[in-house]
């Protein structure tokens, strides 16, 4: 029986698949490279080949709303004037005037942030602490630095505590708000 050409998506996903297997699986890799050069004497047909394992499946993406982002931004600059401070050129300020002007901004900012959303640390170790990361760990909570490699329990160092949003209120828009105006033009008469 002749064998049947597959169409192009199943031979992509085939190649996809063989990606993997041929990076993970030493001994099938050579069965691979043998074939590759013409030499198919390393494969057995005789012996039923194990089914490539397909690999996983990438995470679904989806877009996250604007709105809430350009609103909190919005706040931020009528509140702390932080689109001012960062579209400013900074660079004909001295170290103590940009200091001074970020305490300002800073202060407002935080009281901006506070009294429209509660944060709290991802982790309560002091920064540097030895931590054991658990198998089944959050990578949107925990991200691993350095050399990773093996299977979870990881241990090392607390770099930095992460943050997490408990609590968010904006206030609601009226129709017709357009929240992608951070800032309007402001005209003295």
């Amino acid at each position: 029986m002749p064998m049947q050409e597959p169409g192009f998506f199943t031979r992509f996903m085939l190649a996809f698949a063989l990606f993997f297997r041929v990076l993970f699986d030493a001994t099938f890799a050579g069965r691979a490279l043998a074939l590759r050069a013409g030499s198919d004497s390393e494969v057995d047909h005789d012996v039923p080949q194990p089914a490539p394992v397909p690999p996983p499946a990438p995470p679904q993406l989806h877009e996250a709303p604007a709105e809430a982002a350009l609103q909190l931004l919005g706040l931020l600059q009528r509140e702390g004037r932080l689109m001012d401070f960062l579209q400013e050129d900074m660079s004909a300020y001295t170290d103590a005037q940009v200091g001074a002007a970020a305490r300002v901004v800073h202060d407002q900012c935080k009281r901006a942030l506070d009294s429209h959303l509660s944060l709290e640390r991802i982790r309560n170790e002091e920064e540097g602490t030895r931590v054991s990361v658990p198998k089944g760990f959050s990578p949107s909570e925990i991200r691993l630095l350095g050399n990773v490699s093996g299977e979870p329990p990881f241990n090392g160092a607390l770099t930095h505590a992460g943050w997490r949003v408990a609590r968010i209120e904006l206030p609601k828009l009226s129709d017709g708000h357009d929240v992608h105006i951070i800032a309007p033009a402001e005209v003295e008469l």
